[in-house]
């Protein structure tokens, strides 16, 4: 399920909390004073009544008989009936655990569980009941004796009185408590906003400070002011953006001291290796022409292969460092594309190994040098490792504005764990077999020289095993094609 924005926000929550806090507060207060206030009113009307019958059994009792009669007790129920005054109270007596005695016809409702207490106490009680959904009070007071102090009381007196007007009171109290808390908790929103803004301030800069490290603004801080948790974690991540500035400026001038570091040997070695290829083109035609010696010409024939393998290594080095310095650009040319494939396997003498599917009369823009070197590399990569002679097939289409020129094979194919990395600098099919003719920058040149076109270069597993390259490039390379390589590493 999923919750609206406004339940995920953090200010929503911090309101939500504050809130929840000041409702659950002005509850919690207005039930204590609801209680207290019960509490204080019942009490204090149970003691006024315990008070003033007290007081009239005081003044009345001395005129009962030793042993009174039922008209005595009749008589004192009476007058004690009369005495209640606006409380009013009914009284009943009950002379030695005898039936209650009442001044009327009925007996006030009296709980029987406060009779049974008041045949053995010599105390006052109490206790609060409802009798007709009305709240009521009974009271017992047991009247001891004079003339035998020590001895069970004989006269129990029993009062009881309605407490409705206690009860208006104390609902009057509670209507009151509920109306207080609703202006409490919509009172509390006010402050909530407040806190949640102050609180969330900071939060909301450091997230704009990391969405600028994360756009690459490493030199990005964050203000810092007082001393709490928040203040420490703006803190912290000052700390980490600066550690992360230092880490990349390191990274970055090791990075650029090593492509300089290739790009000069790569350019130091090229003049001895152009002599080094001079010689043994010589010294080719001399095995060649059977003078030299069996094992003299086959060492030359080493040496010349591993000659010619440093020189196309070193070529690679130095196109390589082209793009990394930014500096390759393209010289665009139209032409035709099935006459210019034909010429790149002719010129390497592949036309016979290969088979194109290629529309008639299809033209495009591009950099003619560059997109011979992706070719190249991709069908010189199906032959070597895309099973027998004929299988290598290249197939050119046009459409939206596309050339999509795929090269397929019917070899074993790439294996799953080298495909996301087979354009990769250095990359090899056969990781344990490296000394291999190709140098591992081939495909890499070939990406780059992709992507500066605005083009890309794709690798997957063919339908039915093999391989299937895929080079997508603008039929016409408009405005927002760039001239110039990215500077970005190939692969």
């Amino acid at each position: 399920m999923i919750r609206p924005r406004l339940a995920r926000g953090l200010r929503a929550q911090l309101v939500l909390v504050f809130l929840l806090v000041s409702v659950i507060s002005a509850l919690t207060a207005a039930t204590i004073t609801y209680r207290q206030g019960l509490t204080a009113i019942v009490d204090r009307a149970q003691a006024d009544v315990l008070r003033e019958l007290r007081a009239h059994l005081a003044s009345r009792a001395p005129d009962l008989p030793a042993d009174p009669a039922e008209a005595d007790l009749r008589k004192l129920a009476r007058q004690l009936d009369q005495a209640a005054g606006t409380r009013g109270w009914r009284t009943a007596l009950s002379y030695r655990g005898g039936p209650l005695v009442t001044a009327g016809k009925q007996a006030p409702p009296l709980p029987a569980r406060l009779r049974d207490q008041a045949a053995s106490a010599r105390t006052a009680l109490a206790q609060r009941f409802h009798h007709a959904r009305t709240p009521w009070l009974a009271v017992a007071l047991p009247v001891t004796a004079a003339a035998h102090p020590h001895d069970p009381p004989p006269l129990v007196v029993y009062a009881s009185l309605s407490l409705a007007s206690q009860q208006q009171d104390v609902d009057s109290l509670a209507a009151a408590a509920r109306a207080g808390a609703l202006p409490v908790a919509l009172a509390s929103i006010v402050p909530a906003l407040l806190a949640a803004r102050r609180l969330l301030r900071p939060v909301r800069r450091l997230r704009t400070a990391a969405e600028q490290v994360a756009a690459g603004g490493l030199d990005t801080r964050v203000s810092v002011t007082g001393d709490d948790e928040l203040a420490d974690l703006g803190r912290t991540f000052n700390t980490m953006a600066a550690t992360l500035q230092a880490d990349a400026a390191t990274l970055r001038d090791m990075e650029a001291r090593a492509r300089r570091f290739a790009a000069d040997v790569s350019h130091e070695l090229r003049t001895p290796l152009t002599a080094m290829t001079a010689v043994t083109e010589v010294l080719d035609a001399d095995a060649d022409s059977g003078r030299l010696a069996p094992l003299t010409a086959e060492a030359l024939q080493l040496v010349s292969d591993e000659t010619r393998k440093l020189t196309r290594l070193v070529e690679d080095l130095i196109e390589v460092s082209r793009f990394d310095a930014g500096a390759a650009v393209l010289n665009l040319d139209e032409v035709d594309l099935g006459e210019f494939i034909a010429k790149t396997l002719e010129l390497r003498h592949w036309h016979d190994r290969v088979r194109t599917d290629i529309p008639p009369g299809l033209r495009a823009l591009l950099d003619p040098r560059r997109v011979d070197v992706i070719l190249a590399n991709l069908v010189g990569n199906a032959l070597r490792h895309g099973g027998p002679a004929g299988s290598v097939l290249i197939r050119v289409q046009a459409g939206a504005g596309q050339i999509v020129v795929t090269v397929s094979d019917d070899g074993p194919g790439i294996p799953a764990d080298l495909l996301p990395h087979v354009f990769d600098r250095f990359t090899k099919g056969d990781a344990a077999r490296t000394r291999t003719e190709g140098s591992g920058l081939g495909l890499a040149i070939a990406a780059e020289n992709a992507r500066l076109h605005g083009g890309t270069l794709t690798a997957a597993a063919g339908p039915h095993g093999g391989a299937v390259l895929t080079l997508t490039l603008p039929q016409g390379l408009g405005e927002s094609a760039g001239r110039r390589a990215s500077g970005s590493g190939a692969g």
